[in-house]
């Protein structure tokens, strides 16, 4: 009996040295346990091919409007990579989101803007806008949301971009928007983060925080930069569903340009507001959640120069909630919606960008 045991552990540690040796030089994980291994490293294989071709067409043709042909496509080839149920576990899909990122990242340390804003489009429904005067962060995370151990950026690189930042506004407390270690990174560096009352209300970083009224059409003042500039804001009492207080933060600059940042924006009743915003404000850019409640609607009541989207591929979602960028080009163009009734499209000039890549806005061009 003893000697059958000394055998079975012998072959126990045996396994476990052989899949640490065979991890060390470089055989896949069994990302998919659907999948055997030679399956598994074709889906590697196939992702890494795949990205590197999309990230071909976005370095030659980067966002612009009207939308060069290309872009289209390669944005579907992202669409098809991400809605492999395991992507954020792959390895092709964690260098390409962290590449980018960190090319984004470089690029608001480096640019500078001396007419109009440039727009960075981070991981989901991140975004941060530049100026001449200021730099304004929404609903910047790292990654973790996509829950998987590997994919979110550092904290090293973030704390990058939040040195470059002078706000912070967050939409909602869902943690695909939210990120409390983010957050007290702005406070600790003594800048403003804006959200709802909501938000992490039981924890101690709840007293830093700015709880601005949310009060339709209302303009409010935030002072950055330790005073030296004043930007300007409109909180609007938006929803996700009908309990979660949901931001949406419209944000003017000292150079007068205006942002809209919506959040998870999803609820019916508050179309009251929504449908007059264009008659108080002039907006030049929004940045709406793709699955927003009636985006025609919202088009209309905001009446953007240049309409934005976020919230594109969230991989912590299931695939089926992973919007892709094929349902906001059918959104923008109207379609069939599943057997439903048809949808309206909208005019308003759609940019679309993945991870990483950015926007020059100039209000003369539109």
């Amino acid at each position: 009996m003893n000697r059958i045991i000394s055998i079975a552990g012998f072959l126990l540690i045996s396994s476990i040295v052989c899949f640490a040796q065979n991890k060390d030089a470089g055989r896949p994980e069994q990302i998919d346990p659907g999948l055997n291994e030679v399956q598994n490293q074709f889906m590697d294989n196939q992702a890494e091919a795949l990205l590197s071709q999309a990230k071909k067409v976005f370095t030659e043709y980067p966002p612009a409007w009207p939308e060069p042909a290309a872009r289209k496509s390669a944005l579907l080839l992202l669409d098809g990579v991400l809605h492999d149920v395991y992507a954020p576990e792959r390895t092709p899909v964690q260098q390409f989101f962290k590449t980018q990122m960190r090319k984004a990242i470089q690029e608001v340390e480096e640019a500078e803007i001396a007419q109009g804003a440039r727009i960075w489009k981070l991981y989901d429904h991140g975004f941060v806008v530049k100026t001449k005067t200021v730099t304004i962060g929404f609903d910047l995370i790292r990654g973790k949301s996509a829950d998987a151990e590997g994919f979110p950026i550092s904290e090293e690189l973030m704390e990058r971009l939040i040195r470059q930042c002078d706000v912070l506004f967050i939409s909602h407390y869902h943690g695909d928007h939210a990120e409390e270690w983010v957050a007290q990174s702005f406070i600790d560096q003594g800048k403003p983060v804006v959200a709802p009352i909501q938000v992490w209300k039981t924890k101690a970083i709840h007293k830093s925080m700015t709880h601005l009224e949310r009060a339709a059409h209302r303009i409010q003042k935030i002072p950055v930069q330790n005073g030296e500039q004043i930007l300007q804001a409109v909180i609007y009492p938006g929803h996700q569903g009908e309990q979660i207080e949901n931001n949406v933060s419209l944000v003017f600059t000292p150079e007068g340009l205006s942002f809209a940042h919506m959040g998870d924006q999803s609820n019916s009743h508050d179309f009251g507001w929504i449908d007059e915003v264009a008659g108080h404000y002039k907006v030049d850019v929004l940045l709406p959640n793709c699955w927003t409640t009636d985006i025609v609607r919202v088009s209309k009541g905001f009446d953007p120069a240049v309409l934005i989207t976020g919230h594109e591929n969230e991989l912590g979602h299931t695939i089926d909630h992973r919007e892709p960028y094929w349902l906001s080009y059918q959104r923008r163009q109207g379609s069939e919606r599943f057997g439903g009734s048809r949808e309206q499209g909208y005019e308003t000039p759609l940019i679309l960008m993945t991870w990483g890549e950015s926007f020059h806005y100039k209000r003369e061009n539109f």
